[in-house]
């Protein structure tokens, strides 16, 4: 079941507000603290055909109610008369104010700094049942799923009284669909942007289209994608899609930590098996796994870890995909099976994601150098593969076929530790790794200076289609992505433009 919060400022707004959310959830929330005037509830919720959940939250619940402590004791009693199907009352509330009708109590305790431990969570479901509360309601900090797991144990225990949890931050969509899968009375949603009840609250659209949460049971198998950006909300749609053509019982989870080491005892509880990476955190990953394969060793980078033979083994597969599309730009329409034999290619960047890209290059014969603003860095890996070092500042006196940017965060400029795109020109080839499938400054750049474009949408679909195989041991093409990808790529042009 999904509740979806409205927080209306005026009671007009409210009951249009109330019927938009009522046709897409199962329980609407009527936030009353927002409201500039004294809410005759009975009146608003008159229209709706969905059981109403009614708060009023203080400011340091998270609520934004402006009057005294009286008075929203007096709102909230006057809801009840009205007869929500819920009232959602905070300790010192569900102390003045009793039971009454066939309300059903919401207890809720919020702390906004920081998780209850254990301890208190045993202690909360007691007192919740001395306040005779038919839901426990916890809301707190989620930024990772270290901070939200104390919130899933408590919603997946059994106890007494059911629990019901809100997490604020990114891994609150995270501890949402996993309170969907152990059975949580239901999940919170925001109706649009703009209107959550919390920031970072995830809406109804989100949930539907990216995470698809209707269709996730007790039996789904969850797939981790590490990270929130633009980049990991396109592979968790366009992998769902996938999973519900092939009929798998299996969608995508967020995941965001703090300690990738530390990571293993969660996914083993959470029986994750497969574990998607964001260009950003692909170094980090390597710390989860127990074997890595040779690319993902030398580079210290992997982008898939799959738990096989009671093992976590690291691949680094977006070098492929990356030196595959490459290749076919250089050669065209040619026939030379190896098109980037002999050809200068210059990889920018020192960190993990270059040195895959130095490995993969290497291995397709490419006479590869390696530059970056930060020139130690840079000789290092040099060093590493036994390639060419360019220093920085002799960049733009460098002759190069193909150039690799593969420095996430590359400061686009004429300074001294910043890249200047007019090095780039016709008869170059010009490949950008760092924000696929998106097309980065540095992409419209070339294109506009006439380089060919080694099309990062292109890269990104070839590697979720390898990355598929890996996980599901099917054959999926990857033009079937392409719809999804130029969907996101699309919004992203419209929201710049804005």
């Amino acid at each position: 079941m999904i509740c979806i919060s409205v927080t209306p400022a005026s009671r007009t707004f409210a009951k249009v507000d109330l019927l938009n959310a009522a046709r897409q959830c199962d329980l609407v929330e009527l936030c009353l603290d927002r409201l500039v005037k004294e809410p005759d509830v009975g009146d608003l919720i008159a229209g709706v055909n969905k059981p109403v959940l009614v708060s009023c939250r203080r400011k340091k619940d998270g609520g934004q109610f402006e009057g005294t402590d009286e008075q929203r004791l007096g709102i909230l009693r006057q809801a009840i008369v009205a007869a929500p199907a819920y009232i959602e009352l905070d300790y010192e509330s569900a102390q003045s104010i009793p039971r009454f009708g066939d309300t059903k109590r919401v207890i809720a305790y919020t702390s906004l700094k920081e998780a209850y431990s254990k301890e208190d969570i045993e202690e909360i479901f007691t007192e919740a049942k001395q306040l005779k509360g038919d839901i426990v309601k916890f809301t707190w900090p989620t930024p990772t799923l270290e901070a939200a797991w104390p919130l899933l144990a408590a919603v997946a225990k059994k106890h007494d009284i059911p629990a019901v949890g809100l997490g604020l931050g990114q891994a609150g969509v995270t501890f949402s669909l996993l309170g969907r899968k152990y059975g949580s009375p239901w999940i919170y949603a925001a109706l649009e942007k703009g209107m959550e009840a919390f920031g970072e609250q995830t809406t109804v659209l989100e949930l539907d289209e990216i995470f698809g949460w209707r269709e996730i049971d007790k039996a789904t198998m969850f797939i981790g994608v590490v990270g929130m950006g633009g980049s990991e909300i396109v592979t968790t749609q366009c992998f769902n899609q996938v999973f519900r053509r092939l009929k798998l019982n299996a969608r995508c989870l967020p995941l965001m930590s703090q300690d990738f080491g530390r990571l293993k005892t969660m996914l083993d509880s959470l029986k994750i098996n497969a574990i998607v990476t964001s260009r950003q955190l692909g170094d980090q990953m390597v710390a989860l796994a127990d074997e890595l394969e040779e690319s993902a060793r030398l580079s210290q980078y992997a982008d898939l870890v799959l738990h096989k033979k009671d093992t976590w083994q690291a691949w680094n597969a977006g070098w492929r995909s990356a030196v595959k599309m490459i290749e076919q730009t250089v050669a065209g329409t040619g026939t030379d099976k190896r098109p980037l034999d002999k050809q200068n290619v210059l990889v920018v960047g020192s960190g993990s994601l270059a040195r895959s890209m130095v490995y993969g290059i290497g291995k397709r014969r490419g006479l590869v150098s390696v530059t970056a603003p930060d020139d130690k860095a840079a000789q290092n890996m040099a060093t590493q593969f036994d390639v060419r070092f360019v220093p920085f500042q002799n960049l733009y006196n460098t002759l190069s076929d193909v150039i690799v940017l593969a420095e996430p965060g590359l400061p686009n400029g004429s300074n001294k530790t910043e890249f200047n795109p007019s090095y780039f020109v016709p008869r170059m080839t010009v490949c950008d790794v760092t924000e696929m499938p998106f097309d980065s400054p540095f992409v419209t750049e070339a294109r506009g200076r006439g380089s060919k474009v080694v099309e990062p949408k292109l890269v990104y679909a070839d590697l979720l289609s390898a990355q598929i195989k890996s996980i599901t041991g099917q054959d999926v093409l990857a033009s079937e992505f392409s719809e999804t990808i130029e969907a996101a790529i699309n919004s992203r042009r419209v929201e710049s433009d804005i």
